[in-house]
């Protein structure tokens, strides 16, 4: 059975969470978020209409190695919440929640990501030596994207 990791972080953005929720429910701003030495495109015609089992393609670059990812969008609640859910690509199971409540200060956004890895022992392997501090790095990429997106007033 392959072990599930789980990253979770939390980030308090200043600006009302219907503002912050608008944009993260726009797929195209996903290539904003995410580092350039992933070579992130979305596959999928834009724009896209987001709503619960949408299907989102898009195409990742790790190492020289092009990788075609799909995933579902299994729940949709505005502004509170989304989660996109893997149907194919690099993992054996993803399921990233995004949570998104009021602050005094504007929004609190979470994010949750249970993950599995293929190939078992050599999975928890390449988890120890590669994944784990790569999905940190975009994370952190992914919150000063956000910073910048969202400038503090």
């Amino acid at each position: 059975m392959a072990k599930r990791y789980r990253l979770e972080r939390q980030q308090l953005i200043a600006a009302p969470r219907e503002q912050v929720f608008e944009f993260f429910s726009k797929a195209e701003n996903l290539e904003k978020l995410t580092p350039p030495f992933l070579r992130f495109r979305i596959l999928t015609s834009l724009p896209i209409e987001m709503k619960r089992d949408q299907l989102i393609e898009y195409r990742i670059g790790l190492g020289g190695v092009p990788m075609n990812w799909l995933t579902r969008i299994s729940e949709w609640q505005p502004p509170q919440r989304f989660v996109d859910e893997q149907r194919h690509g690099p993992y054996r199971y993803w399921h990233h929640s995004h949570e998104f409540e009021e602050a005094d200060s504007g929004t609190s956004m979470r994010d949750v990501v249970e993950y599995e890895l293929p190939l078992g022992p050599l999975g928890q392997l390449a988890h120890a030596l590669l994944v784990q501090r790569l999905l940190q790095r975009i994370f952190d990429y992914r919150e000063q994207a956000v910073r910048g997106a969202f400038p503090a007033r």
